[in-house]
């Protein structure tokens, strides 16, 4: 057994990840797998973070890391074709996961007005307009995208990975499992019942953060 082999099965049985879960395809739900590190103050040896550093997701460790069990990996994500910062993202999700495995749409720019409380908490930039003050919040759901693939590629996996919290996937993985599939969460912080529930295997972001993040300056320092 070479080293690479060797380190697929201790990942697999930490994880564990049972022989018969056979073919094992992941869908990466990255709008909710990137904040998963955003309020740690601690690195992935669990020291403490310099005040000028935070944890954020590498793209290639976390490809190399879901093929150590995963015989494919899909990412979805929305992008904002008007920052350059959005387009050199595109660029390198597409080289790290591969050209027909990124999906991406543009995303939408929600209208949240605000309550007197919220009002009073945001320190960001309010916009007003006749109907009151407001927040501008980006949003790009993939679920019916997911949800789609899964379903049209269900013969090609024996079980369905997904890292995501997101509770509208709960359908998604019941109906895998009521059609034979195993299923696999990979979540961040909270999830409710109905995700677990619904999980062979659910695994926390925490535990595996030393194999997916990195450290990186906080903007503004």
């Amino acid at each position: 057994m070479d080293l690479q082999e060797f380190k697929k099965q201790q990942i697999k049985e930490q994880l564990g990840i049972r022989a018969d879960f056979g073919t094992i395809h992941a869908f990466i739900d990255f709008a909710n797998v990137n904040h998963w590190f955003e309020y740690d103050d601690q690195n992935v040896d669990g020291d403490p973070l310099p005040a000028d550093q935070r944890l954020s997701i590498d793209l290639q460790k976390l490809h190399d890391f879901l093929g150590l069990f995963s015989g494919d990996i899909r990412f979805y994500y929305g992008h904002d074709p008007a920052k350059p910062g959005s387009i050199g993202f595109h660029r390198v999700s597409k080289y790290v996961f591969g050209q027909s495995r990124v999906f991406t749409k543009p995303l939408q720019k929600i209208k949240h007005y605000l309550n007197p409380a919220e009002l009073a908490a945001t320190a960001g930039l309010v916009n007003i307009d006749k109907l009151g003050s407001y927040i501008i919040i980006p949003k790009s759901n993939f679920d019916v995208e997911i949800t789609l693939d899964a379903i049209r590629l269900a013969e090609r996996y024996d079980t369905f990975c997904l890292l995501s919290g997101d509770a509208d996937f709960a359908p998604l993985l019941r109906y895998l499992k009521g059609s034979g599939k195993k299923t696999i969460l990979v979540k961040g912080g909270y999830i409710q019942d109905t995700l677990k529930q619904a999980s062979d295997i659910t695994i926390n972001a925490q535990d595996i953060k030393q194999h997916i993040a990195m450290e990186k300056q906080k903007p503004g320092s």
